[in-house]
């Protein structure tokens, strides 16, 4: 097998194999490194959540309510529910009018084990609030009030903000909206079946696009890389890590969303099990394969030593002794 893959190794077997799908382009959709199935149509799920915050600057509510670019990269974020992400919510809620009780998705404990951890502790129920999804909700909600439509459906499809939404998707992903499966995300609101490659389109031209709006979800999500995502987050450590040069966020279900920014380049992943913990220890690899390359900026390897904590991940006993661990595995296929 040599297709891009993670394994699972306990003592010197390998235990489990989680296949990986992905597929890297250009901006003009130039295909320049695969692995596995690049057609592969599958859920997009909070990877397109910075697409989807394009229409509130587009269409001018980001300036009407005077939304700040931590206010953006909230709205693009899968956070942790740390006491920084909630201070973020209210004030974002504040500021475009509307409470948490507008907020159609429902509460979950918190992302980042140390935080679930200390929920339970103190014995709290997470609203709505608390949801990963909570900003990427209220720059819906601040998308319906700015053109005078329903709050109440706002994340229903059909509802003129999902409409409005999966116009824009269409227009990033070079993927007819007809083309387009609709589903229910576990936030409540409507997710985009596409393939890969139209994914990895999508963010290549994030990367390189000089419109103002992308410009401006950029310069958010890395200037504010710990409100996408929070402390020891994959999306946030690599956005950090690399002074901006790599735009990244992580979707349910093994999905994987990233661009390097100057070499204009997309990145889309599958771990074709779902498997979550997958999924970062697969880019990561990705972009160390194409910074040896050459596709990218070979000096990439230097900043990628800093997230040895996620480019493999130990498997503990449960005395929390290490017993394994997860690796990646072969390689991509190299177009260009």
């Amino acid at each position: 097998m040599t297709e891009l893959r993670i394994e699972a190794v306990r003592g010197s077997l390998v235990e489990s194999v989680h296949r990986v799908s992905a597929v890297v382009v250009d901006a003009e959709g130039h295909r320049l490194a695969t692995s596995g199935d690049p057609e592969l149509v599958t859920f997009w799920r909070s990877a397109a959540k910075p697409f989807q915050a394009i229409p509130l600057i587009d269409d001018g509510a980001a300036d009407r309510f005077e939304l700040s670019a931590a206010d953006l990269a909230l709205i693009c974020a899968s956070h942790s529910s740390e006491p920084v992400h909630l201070e973020a919510i209210d004030r974002l809620l504040t500021r475009i009018g509307c409470s948490e009780s507008d907020l159609a998705c429902g509460g979950h404990p918190p992302l980042s084990e140390d935080v679930a951890r200390e929920v339970a502790r103190q014995g709290i129920e997470p609203t709505p609030r608390w949801s990963n999804c909570s900003g990427n909700h209220a720059g819906m909600l601040a998308l319906a009030k700015h053109h005078g439509w329903d709050t109440a459906s706002y994340f229903r499809e059909g509802h003129p903000v999902q409409q409005r939404l999966l116009e824009e998707i269409a227009e990033w992903t070079g993927v007819p909206a007809s083309d387009i499966v609709l589903g229910v995300d576990g936030c409540t609101t409507v997710c985009y079946g596409l393939s890969l490659a139209g994914m990895a389109l999508a963010y290549a031209r994030l990367g390189s696009s000089s419109l103002p709006a992308a410009r401006r979800i950029r310069q958010a999500m890395t200037e504010h890389p710990f409100i996408v995502g929070g402390h020891q987050r994959p999306c946030s450590d690599i956005m950090r890590a690399s002074g901006g040069a790599v735009l990244a966020k992580i979707g349910a279900e093994g999905v994987y969303g990233a661009t390097v920014v100057d070499a204009g380049v997309g990145i889309a992943l599958k771990v074709e099990d779902g498997g979550m913990r997958s999924a970062p220890i697969a880019l990561l690899a990705i972009l160390r394969q194409l910074a040896a390359h050459g596709t990218i900026p070979v000096a990439f390897g230097e900043w990628m030593d800093e997230l040895e904590q996620h480019a493999t991940v130990p498997i503990c006993n449960t005395r929390g002794e290490p017993t394994g661990m997860l690796r990646p595995a072969g390689r991509l296929h190299f177009l260009a």
